[in-house]
C-alpha cells in the first residue's frame, strides 16, 4: 500500500535517473520543496554517484546538507557541507549550513567562525546576522556556566582531599560531584582539573557510599565521550576496575558493571562515528582499549578471587558488548576474537560444580548467564567454517575432561554439556552424542550420590529438548525418571525427575490429539509441581524447577485451568519471578504465555484439513478449554493474582537470563492482558505502561511488535499523559510509528493510527516528535487504504497533525494531490471519513487562507461537496462545512462571489434561522458568512433592501 503521491514521485525519479545528474538534481529540488526529504536525499545521492564534475558535486553536497538539516541529522549535514566547501570555500550557502549544523551539535566556536565568514561575504544578510547574535549569546552563556562550574568543582575537590572534614561532609561532596559530572560543563571541569586522580583515591575508600559516588562520577565523565573514556581507561587501568567489580559488594559490583558498559558504548560509538574537528581528528583508534577491556573480562571467568556477582556482571558485559547489535553489520571480528581468546575460559564457568571443587565462585544465575553468552557468540557466527570451529573447540574441551581418570572430570564434562544444551543447543546435541556420554548420564542417574544424580538428571532433562532425542529418552529414560521420582528420598532429585517427565509428557505441544502419557497423568504431575512450588521450606532452586515443569505441562488446557484456579500457586510463582534467582524468568514467561494462549496459532485451511483426513494424515486438534471464553476467564484470574506487577519486575531485571526470547514471552502476555478495555486501567496503574516501553526496542522482532501493539491499545483508551507521565510520553511515539508498515496486520496499523491520533491532539511537541519519526508520509499512505476504518483513522490522525506548520506546508506545496484528496473525502459516504476530512479542511483553510482558492481547482464537484456538507443532518458535518465556506469567503472576495451566486446563499439563510438539527455554533458561523458577503457588497442587509424598494416606489 503506497500513497499515489509517492508512487508518482518514484516514477518521476526513475525517469530523471536516466537523464543524468543535472536532471536528478532538479528532481531533488522539487521533492525538497514538496517536503519529501527522503526522496530528495535519494536523488542527490544518485546524482553524486553519476557526477564527475567537482563543481556540480559541490552543489549536490550542499543541497543534501540542507535535507539533513531539516531531518535533524546534524552530523551528516555538517559532513556534506564540509565536502562542498572543500571544492568551493566561497560557497556562502554551504558555509551557512555548516554553521547551523555546528550550532545544533553544540560546537559553538566552529559555528561562530563560519557564521562570521558568511556575514563578511554578505554583510546585509539578516539570517547571517541573526545567527551571529545567537551564537555570541550561546558562547557567552557557556563561558559563564564554565566559570561557575569551575568554582563548584574546586569546592568539592577541597572537601574531598581535606582529611579533617567529617565523613558525612565528604560523602555529600562526593554525591555533589556525581551531579556535576552529569552536566557537560561540570564533566569537562572535573576532567581538566585532574579529577580522575582524585577519583582514583576515592575508589580506595573503605566507605561504600564514597566508592559508589566515585564510580557514578566516572559514568558522567565517560558518557558519550570517547576521548575522555580512553584517557580514563588508560589512567585507572582495566585491572583495577575489574578488581573492584570482582571483589566489591553487590552494589559496588553493579555500579562498576554500569561504568564499564558506558565505557564500551563510548568507545564503540566513537569508532562508528565519522570524526571531524581539530581535537577529535588526532584521536588514536580505540580498538586497543576495547580489546584490553575484553581481555580482562575474559580473565575474570576462571579467576578464583572473583566473587559470584562480579563474574555474573562480567558475563553480562560480554553478552551486551561483543555480539553485533545488527546482523546487517558484516563485521563479527570481535566475536571471533573472543572465541579465539576466551571460549575455554567461558567453558571453565560452564564446567564448574561448586559442590565438588574449589573452582570459581558461582551464583544461582551463573550457568544460565553462561548459556546465554555462548548462544550469543554462536548466533553471531556467519559461516559454516566459523560454526564448525566453535563446535570443535567445545567438543575438545568436553572430551578433555570426559576422558580424564576419575569421576570428577566426567561430571565437569556432563555439566558443560548441560550448559551448552541450554545455550547453543546444536553444539550441546553434538557433545551429548559423543561416544559414551549418554551412557554415562544414564548410569549416573542411578548414583547414590545426590550431587552426581542431580548433574546427570539435569543433563537428561535438557537433552530431551529435541524431538528425536525426546523419543529416544521416552523409550529409554522414562522408566528411569519415574523410578527416581517415586523412590528417591531427596526432593531435589524428585523435582528434577518430575520436570523430565513433564517435558516428555508435553512433547505434543498444544495438539490435543498428541499426548505422550495416559489420560490424567499430566494433571497428576502438575498437582505435584504446584505442591512443591508452594512449599517454602524447599530451596528456591527446587521451587524454580517446579515452574520449569509447569512451563511444559501448561501446553495442556486442563492443566491451565487447574493452575489458574490455584491462587496460592500463582502468587508463589510471581514471588519467584521477583526474586534474585533470574534463571526462573523464562519458565515463568513460558507458563504465562501458555495460560493466556498468547502463542501464535495458525488456523489451518478447512479444505486442507479435509484433504489431510482423506489421506489419513495427522490433523492437529484444539482442546475445548482453549476456546476464547476459557482464555478470558483465565486472564481475569491472572490479573486478580497480580500478574502485572510480576511482569513489571521481570522487565526490570538486569541479567543475561532476561533473554530476547524471555522478553518476547513478556510482551505476548502484556498484549493478552490489555486485550479487554476494562483491564487496561489496572495494567497502567501497576506500571505496565512504563514496563512496555523498553520491550519495544530491546526484544525479538516479534516481541517488539507485540509490545508496541500493547502500547497502542493503552494509548487509545487511557489518557496518555497519565499512562506515560513526563518525558516518557515522547518515548511512545517511535514504537507506534513502527507499526505503520506492511509487515504488520491491518489491525495493528489501525490501532497505531488511533493511538497516534490521541498523541497528536495533546501538544505541538508531540506532533514534532511524530514528524521527526517520519510518521507523516506513512500516515498519508494509509489515507489511500481500501479498508474503511484504516483510511478514516489515518485521516483523523492527519486532522490532528495539521495543526503543525510543517504539515500545513506539505499542503501548500504544488505538484501533489493532497488537497484534492481531502476535498474528495468530504464527499464520501463514510461518515467517519467525512468528519475527519472536513475537520482537516476546516483547520487547514483557517490557518492557510491561500489554499482556499485551490479548492475550486481540485475537482469540478467541489461546490456540490460543500453544499452536501452544509445540508447534512449530522450537526458536526454541517458545522465543519459552514466553517470551510466562511474561510473561503474571508480569504478572497471572488471566492465569496462564486459561493453566493450558487445555492449556498439560500442554504446559509436557512442555517441562520436554526434549521432543525443545526447547532448554535453552525448558525453563528453561517451568519458570519452572510455578514462577510454584506461587507463585500455582494448582498445587502434587510434594512438596505427595504430602503432600496422604498426609493423605487
Amino acid at each position: 500500500m503506497i500513497c499515489p503521491y509517492h508512487q508518482m514521485s518514484s516514477h518521476k525519479r526513475q525517469t530523471k535517473y536516466n537523464h543524468g545528474p543535472a536532471a536528478l538534481r532538479e528532481e531533488g529540488n522539487k521533492l525538497f520543496k514538496a517536503g519529501d526529504l527522503q526522496g530528495a536525499v535519494s536523488c542527490y545521492t544518485r546524482a553524486l554517484k553519476l557526477s564527475d564534475n567537482k563543481q556540480e558535486s559541490a552543489v549536490l553536497y550542499r543541497n543534501r546538507s540542507a535535507c539533513y538539516l531539516k531531518m535533524e541529522d546534524y552530523n551528516k549535514a555538517e559532513t556534506d557541507a564540509s565536502k562542498s566547501l572543500n571544492t568551493d570555500p566561497s560557497d556562502v550557502k554551504a558555509r551557512f549550513r555548516r554553521a547551523q549544523a555546528f550550532q545544533k551539535l553544540g560546537r559553538f566556536d566552529q559555528a561562530f567562525v563560519d557564521a562570521q565568514t558568511c556575514a563578511q561575504l554578505e554583510p546585509k544578510n539578516k539570517a547571517f546576522q541573526d545567527l551571529l547574535r545567537q551564537l555570541g549569546a550561546e558562547i557567552q552563556q557557556k563561558s559563564l556556566q564554565l566559570n561557575s562550574t569551575d568554582a563548584r568543582v574546586q569546592q568539592m575537590f577541597s572537601l574531598l582531599v581535606d582529611t579533617s572534614v567529617k565523613d558525612s561532609d565528604r560523602q555529600k561532596a562526593a554525591q555533589n560531584l556525581v551531579v556535576l559530572s552529569r552536566e557537560d560543563a561540570g564533566a569537562e571541569q572535573i576532567f581538566r582539573n585532574d579529577g580522575v586522580k582524585l577519583i582514583d583515591q576515592l575508589l580506595h575508600s573503605k566507605q561504600e557510599d564514597v566508592v559508589l559516588s566515585a564510580l557514578r562520577t566516572l559514568v558522567g565523565l565517560c558518557t558519550e565521550h570517547q576521548s575522555r573514556t580512553m584517557a580514563i581507561v588508560n589512567k585507572l587501568g582495566m585491572e583495577q576496575l575489574c578488581a573492584i567489580m570482582g571483589s566489591g559488594g553487590s552494589a559496588v559490583s553493579l555500579a562498576t558493571c554500569h561504568l564499564l558498559k558506558v565505557m564500551f558504548e563510548a568507545l564503540t560509538q566513537g569508532m562508528k562515528r565519522e570524526i571531524r574537528g581539530k581535537e577529535e581528528a588526532i584521536l588514536p583508534e580505540p580498538s586497543k582499549e576495547l580489546r584490553s577491556m575484553l581481555r580482562h573480562l575474559l580473565e575474570m571467568m576462571p579467576a578464583s578471587n572473583v566473587s559470584g556477582p562480579g563474574r555474573d556482571n562480567a558475563i553480562n558485559l560480554l553478552v551486551k558488548q561483543v555480539p553485533r547489535k545488527s546482523l546487517k553489520n558484516p563485521d563479527n571480528s570481535l566475536t571471533l576474537w573472543v572465541i579465539d581468546q576466551g571460549l575455554n575460559k567461558i567453558l571453565e564457568v560452564a564446567a564448574s560444580v561448586p559442590e565438588l571443587s574449589e573452582g570459581p565462585a558461582l551464583t544461582e544465575n551463573s550457568h544460565m548467564s553462561c548459556s546465554v553468552l555462548l548462544t550469543k557468540l554462536y548466533d553471531d557466527l556467519q559461516s559454516d567454517k566459523e560454526r564448525e570451529n566453535f563446535n570443535n573447540l567445545c567438543e575438545d574441551y568436553v572430551r578433555q575432561h570426559f576422558t580424564q581418570t576419575g569421576l570428577g572430570g566426567k561430571l565437569r564434562a556432563i555439566q558443560t554439556v548441560s550448559v551448552l544444551l541450554q545455550g547453543p543447543s546444536d553444539v550441546g546435541n553434538r557433545t551429548m552424542e559423543m561416544s559414551g556420554m549418554m551412557d554415562a548420564v544414564i548410569s549416573l542417574c542411578a548414583s547414590e550420590d545426590v550431587i552426581h544424580q542431580q548433574i546427570a538428571v539435569e543433563a537428561l532433562i535438557h537433552a530431551a529438548g529435541k524431538a528425536k532425542r525426546a523419543s529416544f529418552i521416552t523409550a529409554n529414560g522414562v522408566a528411569l525418571l519415574k523410578d527416581l521420582y517415586k523412590k528417591s528420598e531427596n526432593d531435589r532429585i524428585r523435582v528434577r525427575a518430575l520436570v523430565g517427565l513433564c517435558k516428555l509428557g508435553s512433547a505434543g505441544g498444544t495438539d490435543f490429539s498428541m499426548k505422550q502419557f495416559a489420560e490424567g497423568s499430566t494433571l497428576k504431575l502438575s498437582k505435584q509441581c504446584r505442591k512443591w512450588l508452594c512449599n517454602e521450606s524447599l530451596p528456591p532452586t527446587s521451587r524454580r524447577w517446579s515452574v520449569e515443569g509447569l512451563a511444559y505441562l501448561t501446553f495442556d488446557a486442563d492443566v491451565k485451568e487447574d493452575f489458574v484456579e490455584d491462587r496460592n500457586a500463582l502468587q508463589a510463582m510471581f514471588e519467584l519471578a521477583k526474586s534474585e534467582d533470574k534463571t526462573v524468568l523464562f519458565a515463568v514467561g513460558s507458563t504465562l504465555v501458555n495460560c493466556t494462549n498468547s502463542y501464535e496459532v495458525e488456523k489451518p485451511d478447512p479444505q486442507m484439513v479435509e484433504l489431510a483426513k482423506y489421506a489419513k494424515q495427522h490433523v492437529p486438534e484444539e482442546h475445548p478449554k482453549d476456546a476464547a471464553a476459557y482464555v478470558e476467564k483465565r486472564l481475569t484470574k491472572l490479573l486478580e493474582a497480580g500478574v502485572v506487577s510480576a511482569l513489571v519486575c521481570m522487565v526490570k531485571h538486569e541479567s543475561p537470563a532476561l533473554t530476547d526470547a524471555c522478553k518476547e514471552c513478556i510482551s505476548r502476555v502484556f498484549l493478552a492482558v490489555v486485550e479487554r478495555q476494562e483491564d487496561r486501567g489496572t495494567v497502567v496503574a501497576q506500571g505496565g505502561g512504563k514496563a512496555l516501553i523498553p520491550l519495544t526496542t530491546d526484544n525479538t522482532d516479534v516481541g517488539k511488535v507485540k509490545a508496541a501493539q500493547a502500547l497502542s491499545k493503552i494509548t487509545i483508551t487511557s489518557n496518555p499523559e497519565i499512562a506515560f507521565p513526563g518525558e516518557r510520553i515522547y518515548e511512545v511515539v517511535r514504537p507506534l510509528v513502527s507499526l505503520l508498515n506492511l509487515q504488520c496486520t491491518l489491525l495493528q496499523n489501525f490501532e497505531a493510527l488511533m493511538a497516534l491520533t490521541n498523541l497528536a491532539g495533546i501538544s505541538e511537541r508531540l506532533r514534532q516528535k511524530m514528524i521527526k519519526e517520519k510518521a507523516v508520509p506513512k500516515i498519508e499512505g494509509y489515507m489511500f487504504e481500501e479498508h474503511d476504518l484504516v483510511r478514516a483513522a489515518a485521516t483523523e490522525c492527519m486532522c490532528n497533525l495539521i495543526l503543525s506548520t510543517e504539515v500545513q506546508e506539505l499542503y501548500l506545496a504544488t505538484g501533489n494531490d493532497r488537497l484534492k484528496l481531502l476535498v474528495l473525502y468530504c464527499g464520501e459516504d463514510d461518515e467517519r471519513l467525512r468528519r475527519a476530512a472536513s475537520g482537516t479542511l476546516a483547520m487547514l483553510t483557517a490557518e492557510q487562507p491561500e489554499l482556499c482558492a485551490r479548492i475550486t481547482t481540485t475537482t469540478t464537484h467541489w461546490l456540490e461537496i460543500l453544499q452536501a456538507l452544509l445540508l447534512s443532518e449530522i450537526s458536526d458535518l454541517c458545522h465543519r462545512g459552514v466553517v470551510i465556506v466562511f474561510n473561503m469567503m474571508r480569504a478572497e472576495k471572488s471566492l465569496a462571489e462564486k459561493l453566493i451566486e450558487s445555492e449556498v446563499l439560500e442554504i446559509l439563510f436557512v442555517l441562520t434561522k436554526g434549521r432543525q438539527g443545526t447547532s448554535v455554533a453552525a448558525s453563528k458561523v453561517a451568519q458570519n458568512c452572510l455578514d462577510k458577503a454584506m461587507e463585500y457588497g455582494i448582498i445587502m442587509s434587510r434594512e438596505g433592501k427595504d430602503m432600496q424598494e422604498g426609493t423605487k416606489a
